[in-house]
């Protein structure tokens, strides 16, 4: 069952572990999530539960919402999505969507909005060479010349161009959970995720796991369990 958890990033920060080594981890505040609305193959056409995070006034929503969150006992929300589930899967009564739901170790994916950065030209963009920055050239991060008039007559879908760079929605995958911390209802990860500080993520289980690899759980005796995806055997 691949529940996860809404989530704000709050930044970025290092922890160390036993021996010693820096890790950078992005902390993800999961507190305040909220089962909304179990949905049914029956009822409704597919089997999901729907999530709610961050209060919001009441002024701030629309009647429709406001009624469909009071149908469910539930305060209004900022950030509402849903986690799709097989059709023969059922939550657990009374499941509890806290941090606890994640293991040190377990592999995630991380859903985000990418910071917005304007307008952008190729060279930062899609990181093109640009043209030469000798003496004459009058081009430099110009994109230069992108189709011919004979053949094929117009401009290759895809073609690098200049345009709206970032604001969108960027999904990074395959990342370690380095601590849990149930009591602040905190989620550490390794590496960076995307958006800026504040801006609301989802964190749900890894979709795909790398050939061969391994994340390493420790346990409160200190010793180091294996899980995750095994490695691939190639035959000849």
């Amino acid at each position: 069952m691949r529940i996860g958890l809404l989530g704000k990033k709050l930044g970025m920060t290092r922890v160390y572990d036993d021996r010693g080594r820096a890790t950078a981890v992005t902390v993800i505040d999961v507190t305040g999530n909220t089962l909304l609305q179990v949905k049914t193959v029956e009822a409704d056409g597919y089997s999901a539960i729907q999530t709610g995070f961050d209060a919001q006034k009441e002024s701030r929503v629309t009647k429709g919402e406001l009624g469909h969150f009071k149908k469910f006992n539930s305060e209004p929300k900022r950030f509402v999505r849903e986690f799709r589930l097989e059709d023969s899967e059922t939550p657990a009564a009374g499941l509890a969507l806290t941090p606890a739901i994640f293991q040190q170790g377990q592999l995630i994916d991380v859903i985000g909005h990418s910071k917005g950065k304007g307008f952008q030209g190729i060279v930062r963009k899609h990181n093109a060479d640009g043209q030469p920055q000798s003496h004459g050239s009058m081009m430099h991060r110009r994109p230069g010349a992108i189709g011919m008039r004979s053949s094929p007559g117009r401009i290759w879908k895809n073609q690098s161009m200049p345009g709206h760079m970032g604001d969108e929605q960027v999904t990074v995958q395959n990342l370690r959970i380095v601590q849990v911390r149930e009591t602040d209802s905190a989620l550490l990860v390794a590496g960076a995720v995307p958006g800026p500080t504040g801006s609301y993520v989802i964190v749900r289980p890894a979709i795909k796991h790398p050939v061969g690899a391994i994340a390493k759980v420790r346990t409160g005796q200190g010793s180091v369990a294996k899980t995750g995806a095994k490695t691939a055997v190639k035959k000849k």
